[in-house]
């Protein structure tokens, strides 16, 4: 890349935006002002323009074409759904109908306590409050829309939450919501989602003040380089959209973005997988910043903690770790077979104690074991999947599972003898793990053979930070500190709510909100 497509230090300084991004693009670009309205000629006119077609986007245009607006979806990938289609599934919703059959108690305070503690105490409270308000009604939107969950089990506890309040889809799978939602929304009338179509810029008033429309390319055609929105890529047929009620933003997160989350995280190599679509990427949320929407918590970028280096992707790992290895199981250091962690902690958590391994042996890959009497039907289901792929491998001793792995054999059965002594004993570890009793009212479960194990590596999974919105999801200026007239955004391109990191299973929750809100506000 040129010198001169690389904006120096003090240019991003001068437009204060280094932490922002601006500094990964060209003085010139960062400094062109958005098109406004004596600048284009409109080809078509939208009350609603809906800029992805995730959790977010889809929930946005259904509310506002449900209230008769004219909505246009703009998807700039071949397929619907981005990362929302090959989400795990789960949706956090606190004090659910589920959780009263099975007697777990909950509140909104337990759930804001385990979001702060997870965030690191940088969430944006008001933000958590809207989605525990709003939670059961996405959820019932999400069933109107056509999506089905599995009403036949117990509620899952994901890591970092005190409680189990998290349903999942029937095919455990965000496919589950957006297929059906996609559907929902192309029937509404006078709701048009085309897909292959790039918002390129926001359209202004003429002054300055207010979205009013966008230019995109339709018939585009993404090419994932290092830097993922390329500027060379000019595919695809001009045209300029009016929004005369607002724009919706829903482009999600930039995870994909290899240049854009190596500005903010250096540590990130180049080739690092990560559990994303290829289109989530940074240009969307860095044209918001230049008609200047204010960033949010950009910096914090967080890893998922179940991954594999053994498939591409978000993958299985994630399905067999959550209700299996991680919940009932442990995972261990390769170097010396003891635990290191809280398996059921939240994401920064567990992956930062993976990386303390990693980056003294960066082929150390911790090993995550448990057995087939405890996992949850989730994980049952996915078993043979993961047996196929190799990501899981069967053992019918603990010799033969270290002998594999290279772990030393004594030390390993050693640590799996104190964590059943623990468990039986309802002893809370060094770790603080809940090992008993299992909040089912099971009994207490041994770990013994056959023993079923996968190795774990971290992977950019979610970006915390984005525009700054507040409870009707409209985005803040950064100049005025008010909304942006015409603008509103929803889902993974906003920041603040989850703070540092998110626990899982609340970002379909948010983004369901969140896209309602913008739906119903704008």
């Amino acid at each position: 890349m040129s010198q001169e497509t690389i904006m120096s230090r003090r240019d991003a300084l001068k437009l204060g935006f280094v932490g922002a991004g601006a500094a990964m693009l060209s003085a010139s670009q960062a400094m062109a002002a958005a098109p406004t309205e004596k600048d284009v000629k409109f080809d078509e006119e939208y009350d609603v323009i809906v800029i992805g077609s995730g959790f977010a986007g889809l929930a946005a245009a259904a509310k506002s074409a449900e209230r008769g607006y004219k909505v246009l979806i703009l998807e700039k990938m071949g397929r619907v759904g981005g990362n929302s289609v090959i989400n795990g599934g789960g949706m956090a919703i606190p004090n659910n109908p589920l959780q009263k059959k099975y007697g777990i108690e909950d509140s909104n305070e337990k759930f804001y306590a385990d979001c702060l503690k997870a965030g690191l105490g940088i969430n944006h409270v008001e933000m958590l409050e809207l989605i525990a308000k709003r939670a059961f009604d996405a959820f019932d939107f999400a069933v109107k829309c056509g999506a089905q969950f599995q009403d036949d089990k117990p509620p899952l506890q994901f890591g970092g939450h005190s409680v189990a309040r998290s349903v999942v889809t029937k095919n455990a799978s965000g496919s589950g919501i957006i297929q059906p939602m996609a559907a929902f929304v192309e029937k509404l009338p006078g709701c048009k989602l085309v897909t292959r179509a790039k918002m390129d810029d926001f359209v202004m008033s003429n002054d300055g003040t207010t979205v009013i429309g966008v230019t995109a390319r339709i018939n585009y055609r993404f090419d994932n380089k290092l830097y993922s929105d390329d500027i060379e890529n000019k595919t695809g047929e001009k045209k300029v959209y009016r929004a005369k009620k607002g724009v919706i933003l829903a482009s999600g997160g930039f995870a994909m973005d290899k240049m854009f989350r190596k500005m903010q995280d250096p540590r990130i190599p180049d080739d690092a997988d990560t559990t994303n679509h290829d289109g989530a990427t940074a240009g969307a949320l860095l044209k918001a910043f230049q008609i200047g929407a204010l960033p949010v918590h950009i910096d914090w970028i967080q890893q998922g903690p179940w991954a594999s280096p053994d498939e591409r992707g978000f993958g299985t790992s994630p399905h067999v770790t959550q209700g299996g290895t991680f919940k009932y199981g442990i995972s261990v250091d390769v170097r010396n077979g003891k635990r290191f962690m809280n398996e059921m902690a939240d994401r920064k958590t567990r992956a930062d104690a993976q990386y303390v391994i990693l980056r003294q042996d960066p082929k150390a890959y911790p090993v995550s074991l448990g057995t087939y009497n405890s996992f949850d039907q989730n994980v049952i289901e996915t078993l043979d999947k993961a047996l196929a792929s190799g990501v899981m491998k069967k053992f019918d001793t603990l010799d033969a599972l270290a002998a594999n792995y290279k772990i030393p054999a004594d030390a390993l059965k050693a640590t799996v003898k104190k964590y059943n002594e623990d468990v039986k004993n309802s002893v809370v570890d060094e770790f603080k793990k809940q090992t008993l009793p299992e909040i089912y009212g099971k009994e207490a479960i041994e770990m013994k053979g056959p023993f079923y194990a996968s190795r774990q590596m971290p992977k950019p999974h979610h970006t915390m930070g984005g525009l700054k919105i507040n409870t009707k999801a409209q985005v803040i200026s950064a100049n005025t500190n008010k909304p942006i007239p015409g603008f509103f955004a929803a889902g993974e391109v906003t920041g603040g709510t989850h703070g540092a990191s998110r626990l899982g299973s609340c970002a379909i929750t948010d983004c369901l909100v969140c896209g309602m809100v913008a739906g119903e506000n704008i």
